[in-house]
This record gives structure tokens, C-alpha cells and sequence, in this order.
């Protein structure tokens, strides 16, 4: 595999990256307060929200494919340039929809495109074009932590952005927020990026595609992927009307979510630096497993503040640590030429999990008025997802011979 040309600073592309990451995690990651204030004002049922966010979910992990497409070949600022602007759109869009079908089309489809043009595949991109492949893995880790700090930050933030202006006026004000990314990411313009040409583009887009499809390695992350996103979306947002309906204060459920993104902050950056040490599947096998095991125990114990914070601060380690070593199994596997795109399609996976948990999270509690189903079959899944990433295969591909497509 080549090693990337590398035409930013490390330090510049962590900074300016992790910056971005914080920025447009940590906006969604505060979604799940809305839900009750906003269905209660509109009098909307949770399954509405819940399918608004699910689409969201949905068209950010379609959009990134293509997201990442356009950043492989034309670099990545036009297309980050392009999501800040979406974003912006879409929390206005929210903030003043009347109706179900425009509260889809903003807080759906737009923030899901804009999510799709300024979160992880987009910025892994340019790690993976900047960052030799022996810190790689690593400066993975340090973005996903930056992304967890972003919830730690901005959820705190967001409810009492809520509390003070009133749920409208603080999503115009994240609005506001949103558009930070724009000059951020003028710092992120690869001055020799060569437009896919040159010795780095060993394949078509189409090769690409066909050689990564075929490969079972790449099947399982993307299967071990789409439960991630079931687990964590589902927990993001509901989690704050669960603990309320267990007659829990909002305060609660704040501070639970503030610190799934702290102590993520260390999970991410811990399998990042192990990635660099051991094999990618191992590490996560135990994320599933351990994440089965912890949702288990909180159901079983007796719910209180202080349970709630012990369960937010273990399911933190293990939040979004799947994401470096998953997106460096792929860039190890099949190089970087790619990787924008290639991640793109993982984390379509992840987030038709993430569609299924968010809504089925609504749909179910409507129908059975209480979100224990949901809670099982996450659990089964993540066994399920553990046994999966057993039999990748991390070892780069070796092409004796790259076809040319038409």
C-alpha cells in the first residue's frame, strides 16, 4: 500500500478535524431533549419524532456515500462547505415546521445530509491522505474522542440553550452554531490534493466497489456496523423520555448523556491507540460483547440517579470506540485511495441500524407503552454483533493485477 502524500500538518488536520467532528456530533448528539417538548407543544406522538430522526439517520448514511465520493475526488472542504450549510438550513427547518411531513423534511432529510458531509467518513478521508498509516489508527481515535467531547459540551449546552430561549430560539441559535464549520474547514484544503489522479487512484470507483463487496471481511464490519448504530441511536434518543417516564428529572437524563460523552472521550481514544497494537476484531468483538453485558445489568438493577450515571459512564467507554478501529480495518484492508468512500458505505450500514433503533424505539413504546423490546433486542444483537467481527480478515488486499473499467 502507498503511504499517503502528505500536504497538510498533523496537527493541523487533528485540530481543524476534530473541530468539525465536535461541532456536528455534538449538535445531534443533544437531539433526544427535544422530544418531548416538541411533541408535547405540536401534539405529536413520539413515533412522528422518532420517524423524523429516523430519516435523518437514513439519508445521512446514504448522503455520506456520495459525500465521500465527491471528497475523494474534489477534496473534502466543497463538500464539508456544503453540509455546514444544510445543517444550518435543517435546525431552522425544525425549529419552525407545523406539520409531520416538514418536520421529516428538515430535521430528516436535511440535517441528514448535512451530517453526511461533515462527520466521520468525510474527515477520516483526509487522516487517511495526511496521516502515515503507523499513527493512523491513533489519530482516528483522537477525531471519534473529539466527537465525544462534542456531546459532552453541547448537550449540557443544547438543554439549557432549552431551558433559557425555549426549544425554538435554541435550536435558531445552534443554527447559528452549525455555521462555525465554514471557516474551519478552510483550514482543511489539501493545497496538492490531485483530484484522484496520479499513482494514489489504483482503481476505479466501480473496482473499488466490486472488490470491497465481495470481500466477506468487509461484509462483517458493515453487519457489526449496522448494530452500533442501532444501539447508540436508540439509546441517544430515547434515553432521555425513558428516564423521564420512570419519573426521573431532565437533569437526569442531561447529565447521563453528557457523560456517555465524556468517558467516551477516553473509550475512543484508547481503541484508536490499541488499534495500532492489536488486531481490530478483537477489540470489536469485546465493544459488542461488553456493551450486551452493561445494558443487561442496568435493566436488572433498581433505577436510580446514581445507576443511571454508572450505566452513562461505562456505555461512554464503549460509545463511539467502534469507530476508529472500523474505519482503519477498511483503510488497512483496502488502502486509502477510497477510504471517504468506502467508509461511507460501512456507516450506511450503521445507519440503517441507527433508522431501525430511533424508530422502532418510537413505534414499539407507542404500541406497548414501554421500551423494554427495544432494550432486549439490543441486547441480542450485540452478542450477535460480537461473533461476527470474529472472522475478519485484516490483512491488506494484494492486487496482482487492477483491472480498468470503462
Amino acid at each position: 500500500m502507498s503511504q499517503p502524500a502528505q500536504n497538510l500538518s498533523i496537527q493541523q488536520v487533528l485540530i481543524c478535524g476534530a473541530a468539525i467532528v465536535t461541532v456536528s456530533m455534538g449538535i445531534r448528539h443533544g437531539f433526544g431533549l427535544w422530544l418531548q417538548p416538541i411533541t408535547q407543544e405540536q401534539n405529536w406522538s413520539r413515533e412522528t419524532f422518532a420517524f423524523a430522526l429516523a430519516i435523518q439517520n437514513l439519508v445521512w448514511g446514504f448522503a455520506g456515500i456520495f459525500a465521500g465520493m465527491l471528497a475523494d475526488r474534489f477534496g473534502a472542504f466543497r463538500v464539508i462547505f456544503a453540509g455546514a450549510v444544510f445543517y444550518a438550513l435543517g435546525l431552522l427547518g425544525m425549529a419552525y415546521a407545523s406539520t409531520p411531513l416538514m418536520f421529516s423534511m428538515t430535521a430528516g432529510v436535511l440535517i441528514g445530509l448535512a451530517q453526511g458531509g461533515t462527520t466521520y467518513a468525510i474527515v477520516y478521508g483526509i487522516i487517511g491522505r495526511n496521516v502515515p498509516a503507523s499513527q493512523r489508527s491513533t489519530a482516528m481515535g483522537i477525531t471519534a474522542a473529539a466527537g465525544s467531547f462534542g456531546q459532552f459540551l453541547m448537550v449540557p449546552t443544547e438543554g439549557f440553550l432549552i431551558n433559557s430561549l425555549g426549544w425554538q430560539q435554541a435550536l435558531v441559535a445552534l443554527a447559528g452554531a452549525s455555521l462555525l464549520m465554514v471557516p474551519i474547514a478552510w483550514w482543511l484544503r489539501e493545497p496538492n490534493f490531485d483530484g484522484g489522479a496520479g499513482h494514489a487512484r489504483e482503481q476505479s470507483i466501480l473496482d473499488a466497489l466490486h472488490e470491497a463487496f465481495k470481500y466477506p471481511s468487509f461484509q462483517l464490519l458493515m453487519a457489526g456496523y449496522f448494530v452500533c448504530g442501532f444501539q447508540v441511536v436508540f439509546i441517544g434518543v430515547h434515553m432521555p423520555s425513558y428516564l423521564k417516564d420512570q419519573g426521573l428529572s431532565p437533569q437526569v437524563a442531561s447529565y447521563s448523556l453528557a457523560l456517555i460523552g465524556l468517558f467516551n472521550v477516553f473509550g475512543s481514544y484508547a481503541t484508536g491507540v490499541l488499534g495500532q497494537r492489536m488486531q481490530k476484531k478483537y477489540i470489536l468483538a469485546f465493544i459488542y460483547l461488553t456493551r450486551a453485558v452493561v445494558i443487561s445489568v442496568f435493566l436488572l438493577v433498581p433505577l436510580s440517579p446514581m445507576s443511571v450515571y454508572v450505566f452513562s459512564a461505562v456505555i461512554g467507554l464503549l460509545w463511539l470506540s467502534t469507530v476508529p478501529p472500523t474505519n482503519a480495518a477498511v483503510a488497512q484492508i483496502f488502502g486509502i485511495a477510497h477510504l471517504s468512500m468506502l467508509s461511507g458505505f460501512v456507516f450506511f450500514s450503521h445507519q440503517v441500524g441507527s433508522f431501525l433503533g430511533v424508530w422502532l424505539g418510537g413505534y414499539l413504546f407507542d404500541r406497548f407503552g414501554s421500551y423494554n423490546v427495544v432494550w432486549y433486542i439490543a441486547i441480542a444483537l450485540g452478542v450477535l454483533a460480537a461473533l461476527l467481527n470474529l472472522p475478519i480478515r485484516e490483512d491488506p488486499i494484494v492486487r496482482s493485477a487492477i483491472p480498468k473499467s470503462a
